[in-house]
């Protein structure tokens, strides 16, 4: 579908995105470079929503497909040590976020060479899917009013499978997830006094691991959820009893039941370990994003456009991680896919700071774009 030259040049725009990482609702260069690519082609580009993000459409009236990527990169000092590394100290497209852009703006253009009849396609470029949840900022903001969309699909890719396969799931694809921290405080004093003091830094260390057991003890075995404390931040000196800790982490879950399960019982773990050691304790717990579920009609239709490009199609277990294009699943029937993206040796993992979007990806996925418009179009 790609000649050699069209590939190569999605490859300068994935590694110059690369070279030039922008973070969460800061995508100013990311966002004007994909803008004068669309309008040289002749997408209808509307600019502005959550600040940097990008809507682009073609053809008129009929049913229309919403096509997403997102365009954000992590607060990541990068360790590739490649030639178009990041020029941005601690800033990092370790998740690929700069292949999905590239990968959606080669669809774009071959979606403009061939025109596009029997409805309307909209691209949506979206800001801050890292944490700050872009996408449900560009929808509160007016995305499917005024951009409406009878289906909406992501793509991600995933180091976890194999090139050549995709998965789109009936149901869940990605969990929901919170984060949240918890200060202890208490009395602090001299190390070799320890009855003086209170126990904050027994406290936190009975927390971390009260805290991790949560699941198993409070959600059946056939239910998914996960706690993992990240953070520990406590003490200045070897002979001080510190008066304050703060723990941070994040709880995920798939069912709104057990989100509340994990919720409530982070609340009572902690204040019952705090209480225990005589200590005071907050706990600031924030609901980030819901879980990612594909609607299976469209995920179907994913499914059927693969199998029609050649790829495998075989399922595999829903994952822990969370997406904030489940704001848009809540919104519109649509569809999540993953696309195996593993190297052969070294092949690290999303969110590395050794991580480099499989550039052999690029056509795949773009040509994935291109045949679920075209059968979601004649649908």
């Amino acid at each position: 579908m790609f000649d050699r030259t069209e590939i190569d040049e999605a490859i300068a725009w994935r590694r110059d995105l690369h070279r030039h990482p922008e973070l969460g609702f800061e995508e100013h260069r990311t966002s004007q470079m994909i803008a004068g690519l669309l309008t040289g082609w002749g997408w209808r580009v509307h600019r502005g929503l959550a600040g940097t993000g990008i809507v682009a459409q073609m053809g008129q009236g009929g049913l229309s497909i919403g096509l997403r990527a997102d365009i954000d990169a992590l607060p990541i000092a990068e360790a590739t040590g490649l030639p178009y590394a990041s020029v941005n100290p601690g800033k990092m497209h370790a998740c690929g976020h700069d292949g999905h852009t590239a990968m959606l703006l080669l669809a774009a253009r071959q979606i403009a060479r061939d025109g596009v009849e029997g409805g309307t396609v909209t691209l949506i470029f979206q800001p801050a899917e890292e944490n700050d949840g872009g996408a449900r900022v560009m929808m509160e903001e007016g995305l499917f009013r005024d951009f409406p969309v009878d289906r909406v699909f992501g793509i991600h890719n995933w180091p976890g499978l194999a090139p050549g396969r995709m998965v789109a799931r009936d149901g869940r694809m990605m969990a929901a997830f919170a984060v949240f921290e918890i200060e202890i405080s208490g009395r602090g004093g001299h190390a070799a006094m320890p009855e003086q003091s209170d126990g904050v830094m027994a406290a936190a260390g009975a927390m971390v691991g009260a805290l991790q057991e949560i699941p198993a003890r409070a959600l059946s075995p056939l239910e998914p959820g996960v706690v993992s404390v990240t953070q520990i931040h406590s003490g200045s000196a070897w002979n001080v009893c510190p008066d304050k800790a703060v723990l941070r982490g994040t709880a995920r879950w798939f069912d709104a039941g057990a989100g509340d399960v994990l919720q409530q019982r982070i609340h009572r773990v902690a204040q019952a370990v705090a209480d225990a050691q005589g200590c005071t304790v907050r706990v600031d717990y924030q609901r980030r994003y819901p879980a990612t579920i594909n609607a299976p009609a469209e995920a179907g239709l994913a499914r059927d456009a693969a199998r029609e490009q050649g790829l495998d199609t075989a399922d595999a277990a829903p994952s822990m991680a969370s997406e904030d294009f489940a704001f848009m699943l809540q919104a519109v029937p649509g569809a999540y896919l993953w696309l195996g993206a593993a190297r052969d040796g070294d092949n690290p993992g999303l969110h590395s700071p050794r991580f480099d979007f499989n550039d052999a990806l690029l056509p795949v996925g773009a040509e994935l774009w291109v045949r679920l418009v075209r059968r979601c179009l004649a649908a």
